[in-house]
């Protein structure tokens, strides 16, 4: 069973439907974006910055011996730092950070029992590189590259891993669409192969990460190379 947060949107979106395609059961979260009718029977509204929400969703959803826990809830807001609004920057850690850890707090006692278990916690290179008016997004995917190896180190002799993936640009999901057109190109200019990260390449990092029992409180750029 996969079950992934914030999947009505962009990455989410993406894997969701990818795993359906593949044939595997899975089951997403949206809040404020209803899903497509068709696969309204994948989804459950649950707002992750509610802890009962999130543990209910997850033990009704979270069913099989081999559970994958994927977080991609995630929202940005951009400000200078000393402009900032105290509300707008706290919600960014509500739900980026604090919503992963519910997730995570709520799945694990369910993977410890089962002594399988596989999270993916999906952070951003933007994090690792300076960048101007993103300090509550870029301070809480930094933190979820703790949060991932402390998990990981009190669950790794249960057969459980867990690792960030550091999303850069891509061509879906926040890493484009809050990016002005005109400022895209000098982007590209600085990842090597010249180009964003294609959505197939996210699912393939995610795949991988799923069957390597090995892979374990690590983060892995997948970037392009972006200097």
């Amino acid at each position: 069973m996969i079950l992934i947060t914030g999947a009505s949107r962009g990455v989410g979106r993406y894997l969701l439907q990818g795993f359906i395609d593949a044939g595997e059961d899975v089951a997403g979260t949206y809040h404020s974006t209803p899903p497509k009718e068709s696969l309204a029977t994948h989804y459950s509204q649950v707002d992750v910055t509610h802890w009962e929400e999130v543990e209910n969703w997850i033990h009704t959803r979270a069913i099989g011996e081999k559970l994958t826990l994927i977080n991609c809830s995630g929202i940005s807001y951009n400000s200078f730092t000393h402009k900032s609004d105290i509300d707008l920057w706290k919600s960014v850690i509500q739900t980026n950070l604090i919503g992963t850890y519910h997730a995570i707090r709520a799945i694990l006692p369910i993977m410890r029992k089962l002594q399988f278990g596989r999270i993916i916690n999906f952070s951003s290179v933007v994090a690792k590189k300076p960048t101007p008016g993103i300090s509550a997004y870029a301070a809480s995917k930094s933190a979820l590259w703790g949060l991932s190896k402390s998990v990981a180190a009190e669950n790794g002799s249960l057969g459980i891993t867990c690792n960030c993936i550091n999303l850069g640009y891509a061509e879906i999901g926040m890493g484009v669409e809050k990016v002005p057109a005109d400022y895209q190109s000098q982007i590209k200019s600085q990842i090597p192969c010249g180009k964003f990260c294609p959505a197939a390449s996210i699912l393939q990092a995610v795949q991988m990460l799923r069957q390597n029992e090995y892979i374990n409180g690590t983060d892995i750029d997948l970037s392009g190379g972006l200097v």
